[in-house]
């Protein structure tokens, strides 16, 4: 699909992933949705009110996200491809100091990771869904969402974390091949450690171990333009579906 003059939303847009991706695909000439809690500081990354747009979105909340893409469909009038980066790595053990993993933190993790993620994906979908198939491909729309490497390789503390990412990827598949008979595709972008807000909350020691000795080619941590990059390219490839792609510069993460 070209992105030119394509409509596309993009969640946890205010930093990190989200926001390089607004504006890489503002650079290709798309008009651009921002979904997060707070609006991303400075000027916006685009032509406001003609290009780019901003809603304080809950991707938890369903009634929430319903109307933020009415908001959308009215403004710009379609929706051609969402991409899924809003996320929370609150992290706890399964028990620590006597005390089991919190619940509230469970549910908040896979509240906004998975749920949030499919909140996007059922009624984004619905919209995409009436739009003209383009006419080389047939594709209606595509959905990017955003997984991890720690769906397979979790360290100590992220259950919650691991299986919210574990269930986007799995997901991957079972909704690609629902939406196929529509013309949507859907990929996942399992991104190993880049420089984002998360990764900022780490100690320098702590990131230099996993420099040093956990990424294997660059030895460096990912920036989140490459994100955006990655996920322009599956925007535009028609022949990219129902997979999950690992962009992690060949890291295997150790158990701390």
């Amino acid at each position: 699909m070209e992105i030119a003059n394509k409509i596309a939303i993009v969640t946890g847009a205010a930093s990190g992933l989200g926001r390089a991706t607004c504006v890489k695909l503002l650079t290709k000439g798309a008009r651009v949705a921002a979904f997060d809690l707070k609006e991303p500081p400075g000027e916006a990354p685009g032509e406001v009110n003609r290009n780019y747009m901003f809603e304080a979105v809950d991707v938890a909340d369903e009634a929430n996200v319903a109307a933020a893409i009415s908001k959308v469909v009215d403004a710009f009038g379609a929706v051609h491809a969402v991409v899924n980066c809003a996320g929370v790595v609150d992290a706890a053990k399964t028990i620590s100091k006597g005390e089991p993993f919190p619940l509230a933190t469970w549910n908040k993790v896979i509240g906004i990771n998975l749920t949030g993620t499919f909140n996007l994906i059922r009624f984004g979908s619905l919209v995409m869904s009436r739009n003209e198939p383009e006419p080389a491909s047939g594709e209606r729309g595509v959905i990017v969402n955003t997984a991890s490497g720690a769906a397979w390789q979790g360290q100590v503390g992220q259950a919650a974390y691991s299986a919210s990412k574990a269930g986007v990827m799995g997901m991957t598949l079972p909704v690609a091949r629902d939406l196929a008979g529509v013309g949507i595709r859907v990929v996942s972008i399992a991104p190993g450690m880049f420089n984002t807000a998360m990764a900022s909350g780490l100690p320098q020691k702590v990131l230099d171990t996993i420099v040093e000795r956990m990424i294997l080619f660059p030895n460096r941590m990912g920036e989140p333009n490459e994100f955006a990059a990655l996920a322009a390219h599956i925007i535009e490839n028609s022949y990219l579906n129902a997979t999950t792609i690992s962009l992690d510069g060949g890291v295997r993460i150790s158990t701390r």
